[in-house]
């Protein structure tokens, strides 16, 4: 074969393997990932994936059923999610140790929020602890109907009552009411006050907003829990949203973080009730 025509079966050869390359999309650009840990966060970032998604469907994101602080990081060093969702338990050694990366999202106003069949529109420190230690039973004390307070609480190791017995005083060795309905899960309050006349609960502004009007929340001392009040701090009840990965973030990971924290990742965060750090 003469010399010209190896050169041009070589070139034929390259433009092939360019085409096939260029018809294949990179082994990362249809990788799944998957999220889960704070159940607080879940429906924020539900929102923010279903966003995501209307702009592009690679890498498609799965959103988990929530874990504790062990379990999430337990699965985020084992690959079986690649992003963690946090409010606390992330301290220097855990980022050290695990060589984790933490991603500050946002910020939520932890609130105190009642059944909109409660007409009242806000409540102090002293009378939040009043009706969760049982002193306060009806919500007639306090200006409303005549009917018994329907008390739901999540456990005490979750973000929102850890924040609660932090800053508020009287909440620290506070015993809990009797009758006081412990929520596991942020979804099983997020339901509970929805679906329960007269009940208030912790929880967060996310909650709030995605409730279509049948959750509504108390003002704290005052200060209503607005995005302004909250960067400000005069709304002091608030926690953070974290997104915490194993490493540097892999592309198809990156892609969607830097959606997140795009201005139209701010948009969804703000229209859901949380704070964009922007």
């Amino acid at each position: 074969m003469s010399r010209s025509k190896i050169l041009l079966s070589k070139s034929l050869s390259l433009a092939v393997a360019l085409l096939l390359g260029s018809a294949v999309p990179p082994a990362w650009s249809a990788e799944k990932i998957v999220l889960d840990g704070s159940s607080g966060m879940l429906s924020l970032v539900q929102v923010l994936a279903t966003a995501y998604h209307q702009k592009s469907s690679d890498p498609q994101v799965e959103i988990g059923k929530g874990l504790g602080t062990g379990a999430r990081l337990r699965a985020l060093a084992e690959d079986k999610i690649q992003i963690a969702l946090a409010s606390h338990g992330i301290n220097a050694e855990a980022i050290q140790k695990g060589n984790l990366k933490v991603f500050e999202v946002a910020k939520g106003a932890i609130v105190f929020a009642v059944n909109a069949s409660v007409p009242l529109t806000g409540i102090t420190e002293a009378q939040a602890c009043d009706i969760y230690s049982g002193k306060i039973r009806n919500w007639q004390s306090l200006g409303g109907p005549n009917s018994a307070i329907i008390v739901l609480t999540r456990p005490p190791t979750e973000v929102d009552p850890e924040v609660i017995r932090a800053k508020i005083g009287c909440f620290k060795e506070l015993k809990e009411v009797e009758t006081a309905k412990v929520m596991a899960r942020g979804g099983d309050m997020a339901k509970g006050l929805i679906d329960t006349p007269h009940a208030i609960g912790m929880t967060s502004m996310t909650v709030v907003e995605q409730s279509g009007g049948k959750v509504k929340a108390l003002t704290m001392n005052g200060v209503a829990p607005t995005p302004e009040n909250v960067k400000s701090g005069r709304y002091f009840l608030s926690r953070d949203f974290l997104f915490v990965t194993k490493g540097e973030p892999t592309p198809p990971i990156k892609k969607f973080l830097d959606f997140v924290l795009s201005p139209g990742g701010d948009s969804v965060i703000l229209a859901n009730g949380a704070v964009p750090l922007r």
